[in-house]
């Protein structure tokens, strides 16, 4: 069972991925795939903390 953090970070994935697309299809492309980037960083940041989670 996800727990809360878990929801948040793809939460947090989503709305980057999803604005990311957007800035892209709008033309922006430069901003899009900074939005984008932010994706895979999130992704690591909440896989990071879980590891130190189960750590303890």
């Amino acid at each position: 069972m996800p727990s809360k953090a878990d929801i948040l970070i793809l939460i947090a994935c989503a709305i980057a991925f999803i604005l990311g697309v957007y800035l892209w299809f709008t033309g922006n492309h430069e901003q899009g795939m900074f939005a984008a980037m932010w994706v895979p960083a999130l992704l690591c940041f909440g896989i990071y903390f879980k590891l130190l989670c189960q750590r303890k």
